[in-house]
């Protein structure tokens, strides 16, 4: 059960505020789509992105030692993190 806590505490704390929350949102801000449908579809991406990414992950470890793929995860998120910066510090119409 703990394990369980952990990785849903932590996938659930770094969804918040993301894009895919935020288009969920919209989705559901629109009148024209049933709130459930929005709900269901966005619930059915969720779980197939997770799908995937276990996969992926899994498939990473066995020709990745665990903490090299902690080294490229957290790297990634740095780059990931550096390029959101680099285009919201970007002079207007540069």
């Amino acid at each position: 059960m703990a394990a369980f806590l952990t990785v849903f505490l932590s996938v659930f704390i770094a969804e918040l505020g993301d894009k895919t929350q935020l288009a969920t949102a919209l989705f559901a801000a629109e009148g024209n789509r049933p709130k459930w449908l929005v709900f269901v579809a966005s619930s059915a991406a969720l779980v197939a992105s997770a799908g995937l990414a276990t996969i992926v992950g899994s498939v990473a470890r066995e020709f990745i030692e665990g903490p090299v793929l902690k080294i490229v995860a957290g790297a990634g998120f740095v780059v990931i993190g550096a390029f959101i910066l680099w285009t919201a510090l970007k002079p207007a119409g540069a």
